[in-house]
Parts: C-alpha cells; sequence; structure tokens
C-alpha cells in the first residue's frame, strides 16, 4: 500500500468512474485497475462492486475511506513541513467562476494575494457559477467562487464573501407582456420567464414562484446568468437574474426590475476540497480570503 494508490482509491470514492479517475490522476484505465486490484489483495476484501454501467464502495471500501483520507492528508501536511520553510511559494492555482464573479468579486479579493505571493500564477475558467461545485469535486479547478447550495456535499470547504440579492427584470420599451407585468394581478400565464437552468438562482426562483403561486411559462432555461439578462433585453421574457449581473451588464440601461416580493438573496463564496487546504498554494489563498472576511465580518 503506498499514497499513489490510497490517492487514486480517494478519487475514485469522488468520482465513481474509472474512466474519469484516469483522465484526472494521469494513469491509463489499465493501469488504475491494476492499482486498484493491487490494494484490494492487500486488503483482502473487494473495494468497488463494478459493471459496465456503475461503481459502488462496498463495506470495506467505505472503512478504508477515513483511513486513507488521514493517510494521505497526514503525508501530505509531513511533505509541506519538509517544503515550505522559508520558501517562497511557486506554482499554479486553477480557479474557476463566472464572467461577472471575475471583476465583480475576482480583483478585490486577489490583490492581497498577489502582493504577498507574486510568483502564484492563476489559470482562470470561468462558466456557469452552477456547475463550480462539480468543477471542485471533479479535480476540474483547485478553488471557485460559487453560490452556497441547498446542499453542500460533505467534503467540501466554504467560506461565505457576501450576500447576492436577485431581481425579477424586464425589458424597457414596448412588448406583448410588460404591460401585463404591471399589473395588480396580472396574468401570469401570458408572461414568458427566462430563468437559471440549474443551481442555486434557480432553486430561489422556484421558490419564489411557489411563494407566489405562479405556475410559469418557462420561454427558456439559460446556463449562465449574463445571458439571462442579455435575452430580457433583448425583449425575450421576464428574467431572473442576481443584482450583481443586472448592475455589470452592458445592456443593463434596457431592463427594468419590477416591484415584486422579493427574492431569497443567495450566499456568495469561496469553495474547495477539503483535501486541497493541504496544498500549500490553495492553503495560502485561503488564509488571505478568510482573513479578508474576518475584517468584513
Amino acid at each position: 500500500m503506498n499514497i499513489k494508490t490510497l490517492q487514486l482509491f480517494l478519487h475514485l470514492c469522488d468520482s465513481m468512474n474509472f474512466s474519469k479517475t484516469a483522465t484526472a490522476m494521469h494513469v491509463s484505465p489499465s493501469a488504475l485497475s491494476r492499482q486498484i486490484q493491487k490494494l484490494e489483495d492487500e486488503v483482502g476484501h473487494p473495494l468497488f462492486v463494478r459493471d459496465n454501467r456503475s461503481v459502488e464502495l462496498t463495506p470495506a471500501g467505505s472503512k478504508l475511506l477515513p483511513v486513507a483520507m488521514r493517510i494521505t492528508s497526514e503525508w501530505r501536511q509531513f511533505h509541506t513541513l519538509l517544503n515550505e520553510q522559508e520558501a517562497e511559494l511557486k506554482g499554479e492555482i486553477r480557479l474557476f467562476c463566472s464572467v461577472t464573479a471575475s471583476y465583480s468579486h475576482l480583483p478585490e479579493l486577489l490583490n492581497a494575494f498577489r502582493l504577498k505571493h507574486p510568483s502564484i500564477e492563476f489559470k482562470l475558467l470561468t462558466g456557469d457559477p452552477a456547475q463550480a461545485i462539480d468543477k471542485i469535486l471533479n479535480d476540474e479547478a483547485d478553488i471557485a467562487i460559487s453560490a452556497m447550495p441547498e446542499h453542500l456535499p460533505s467534503r467540501v470547504e466554504f467560506t461565505t464573501i457576501s450576500e447576492l440579492p436577485l431581481s425579477v427584470i424586464a425589458p424597457i420599451g414596448i412588448s406583448s407582456f410588460v404591460e401585463e407585468v404591471q399589473k395588480e394581478h396580472p396574468d401570469w400565464s401570458q408572461v414568458p420567464f427566462i430563468v437559471p437552468e440549474v443551481g442555486t438562482a434557480r432553486d430561489r426562483a422556484n421558490s419564489w414562484f411557489k411563494r407566489m403561486k405562479i405556475k410559469p411559462n418557462i420561454y427558456a432555461q439559460i446556463a449562465g446568468h449574463e445571458a439571462i439578462v442579455s435575452m430580457v433585453a433583448l425583449g425575450c421574457g421576464v428574467g431572473i437574474a442576481p443584482d450583481v449581473v443586472i448592475n455589470n451588464s452592458p445592456v443593463r440601461e434596457k431592463v427594468q426590475r419590477l416591484s415584486f416580493s422579493p427574492i431569497k438573496p443567495f450566499k456568495l463564496g469561496v469553495c474547495c476540497k477539503r483535501s486541497q487546504l493541504d496544498d500549500p498554494l490553495v492553503r495560502a489563498l485561503w488564509r488571505v480570503v478568510s482573513a479578508k472576511r474576518s475584517i468584513v465580518d
């Protein structure tokens, strides 16, 4: 039993997919299978039940999981102590966030960090914020800016950096539905809605629909909040989007906020896999983020 094999085992416990783990850990599928088989031989019990469609942990695998996490964590801490002595931190951090967050929150978070650790580089990945947690869990990013989900995975560490309100918006100008939504009791069946496809913002929208007793006429479900504002500005429908996205949109002058019962805001924060906090680069960034949050609090 060695550290590399345990790392492969832990990643496979996360992904439950041999192909994904082989790709992420830079080994061939056959080499991964051999390593897992060798580990099963050493343990004396099968660790996974696998067929062509699925992978599941066996009872023995479930018992090995916390042991493997403890061993690899202690190894990383030991390795870090040997290599962190007075040395300037160097390397790359993969950071995932939305396009809006890349200029609304990211510069403020990174300014102090860049002054303290100028040799650390960032690989910035942007996309739908609803994908942030999955990007972290699938090892496609080291750290991410994300909305706090209703159910945070146990292996994800999350620290809040701000609270984001959401608004219902409509296009400015003449359209077939703007007059309807300005009525005291709109006929919502006549109003096309543009909503987030998935994620915390969609959950908030669904809760608002339920509270308002609206059966929404969904015109489009969009991945990425920026596109929602653009489609509303084009007159395609009424949208629900975070205020920070609306305020920073280049078409913000072409939309208007509607005065309805407020939508519950969500918490925006920085997240990473808890195991990643053993990485000196990620840990250094996390300290800066946590310190900044303490000042704000």
